[in-house]
């Protein structure tokens, strides 16, 4: 890659730099949950107790992906090898400490605290966290591990792709394609070789399931994505990882080497001369490249740029090839469709949202964490599980890009049909609570910031949009009446064009969240 090729790609990424910085920087969260939380005064104390001559740079950062520890830091102090520490729930002192010291701060707690319902019978996909040690393999194949790429084996690709189209699976990113018409237009092309790729890259604000079962539970992603790339004729799996999620890479990367020294990666997987390996690609952090063509720009080196389709990634996808991409969730879903059967399994949730979903519940609740429950729970059985506080005001479902509803509407069925029809979305299954004490127009201008930040400019609609978004909401907060409504009807005309015009999600989606404040909370009136 010619130079002026990698400074482009280098000024493209949140944590890669053309300049010299210190060599430890921290990263602070300042967005939704961790807001709401009281990051402004953290990252204010931080600041002050960490001025130029202490050598830590300190970085106002987008999610980190730790909200049900919210307000959250993250210290990364450069070396061989890199050292990191997290500090959640955060206080300046212990954020401080994290970036002075990697070393000697404290251990993060476990990723059973992240699942209220750790234990219980009742769960499919965190049925084993909190139950297994993540580092075991032998505990884990104690605890059913592996029999379920066993019984692909005996089922054959094609039978494979049967079962998970019979059992209904839809991709659990956000956008809810059906997994077994996508496995099967990967597999029926005839180019070679076809790519499996794992987008472990969530950076919606709100989001930290994946971050969760890769913790927790990192041995089923590993056989997951071996049934996955059995299944679509892919010998290679590539998982491209958060780079802000330190704890999941060394336990992924303990998990690969173990899986390949024990004959499940490899040549000849389970001697049943079949060959597949995976290897890890860490994101430098840029929203954009939870978009799958944006990622596979980024695995080959270039700029996290959505491509236009057609062709599609099942067509000609990463380097060129057939390739299949499904997220961390959708992946681990396979498991249980093939050791319970596909009726069984069609049997969970809702006719056409079938299986049980994975909900990051944070903010104003007094046990934040992810929960499993059947699709067809309402909010409201979601929210009585986390225990929502007093004051409730609004409910932000599927994240930045999703919609608020009302405190009044937790009747809504956390269905993909269900939150269409009441005019909202599921999204990745971000529910994010927020109580009265909450600036809503604050927080309607995180969001614009949010996506100002995150566009990648490679289209006018969202490049463009994306800041006509937030200077309205700057104006709005220092205006009233009829100057205010004039930007709403500018921040319509700007939405639609976005919605309508841009290139991917990122700026198809950037306007839902204010246009349902707007409309359904009444934000400014």
């Amino acid at each position: 890659m010619c130079p002026r090729s990698r400074d482009r790609v280098a000024r493209f990424h949140r944590r890669t730099r053309r300049l010299p910085r210190p060599a430890t920087v921290l990263h602070v969260c300042t967005d939704l949950a961790c807001a709401a939380a009281g990051a402004p005064q953290l990252c204010a104390g931080i600041e002050a107790r960490l001025g130029p001559g202490s050598g830590v740079g300190v970085e106002r950062s987008p999610c980190l992906g730790l909200c049900e520890r919210a307000p959250a830091a993250l210290a990364i102090k450069a070396g061989d090898p890199v050292r990191t520490a997290v500090s959640a729930p955060a206080t300046v002192e212990d954020a401080v400490l994290a970036a002075s010291s990697p070393d000697s701060a404290p251990e993060e707690p476990p990723a059973s605290l992240a699942v209220p319902q750790a234990g219980q019978d009742a769960l499919m996909l965190l049925h084993r966290v909190g139950v297994v040690d993540p580092s075991s393999l032998d505990d884990y194949r104690a605890h059913g591990g592996y029999t379920a790429l066993r019984r692909a084996f005996e089922l054959g690709p094609a039978g494979v792709i049967r079962e998970v189209a019979d059992s209904g699976l839809v991709g659990r990113g956000g956008a809810a394609f059906p997994t077994g018409r996508k496995w099967q237009a990967t597999a029926s092309q005839p180019d070679h070789p076809h790519y499996l790729v794992c987008n472990a890259d969530e950076s919606e604000p709100g989001t930290f399931k994946d971050r969760v079962l890769m913790e927790g539970d990192p041995y089923a992603l590993v056989e997951a994505m071996t049934i996955a790339g059995y299944a679509t004729g892919a010998h290679k799996g590539y998982l491209y990882l958060r780079g802000e999620y330190p704890r999941a890479l060394r336990l992924l990367e303990h998990a690969i080497t173990r899986a390949r020294a024990r004959g499940l990666l490899g040549d000849d997987v389970l001697g049943q001369g079949y060959a597949f390996d995976i290897e890890i690609r860490r994101g430098a952090g840029a929203y954009i490249c939870g978009e799958e063509t944006a990622l596979f720009n980024s695995i080959e080196g270039y700029r996290g740029e959505p491509r236009s389709k057609p062709p599609f990634p099942v067509e000609k996808g990463l380097f060129g090839k057939p390739t299949v991409e499904n997220n961390v969730e959708t992946l681990v879903n396979v498991l249980p469709i093939l050791t319970m059967g596909a009726p069984a399994y069609a049997a969970i949730g809702t006719r056409r949202s079938t299986g049980p979903k994975l909900f990051c519940v944070s903010g104003s609740v007094e046990r934040p964490g992810v929960y499993e429950v059947p699709f067809g729970a309402t909010l409201g059985e979601v929210l009585a599980l986390a225990g929502v506080r007093e004051g409730l005001r609004a409910v932000l479902l599927g994240g930045a890009a999703g919609g608020f509803v009302r405190a009044d509407e937790l009747d809504v069925p956390l269905t993909f049909e269900g939150t269409r029809e009441a005019g909202t979305t599921l999204g990745s299954g971000v529910v994010l609570a927020f109580d009265d004490s909450v600036p809503l127009p604050r927080l309607l201008l995180r969001i614009a910031e949010f996506f100002r930040d995150e566009s990648c400019g490679q289209c006018v609609p969202c490049r463009v949009g994306t800041v006509r978004q937030e200077e309205a909401l700057h104006r709005i907060v220092e205006r009233t009446g009829a100057d205010a409504a004039g930007d709403i009807a500018l921040l319509r005309e700007v939405g639609r064009a976005m919605r309508d015009a841009s290139i991917c999600g990122l700026g198809q989606t950037a306007w839902n969240a204010v246009e349902s404040a707007i409309d359904r909370l009444g934000a400014y009136e």
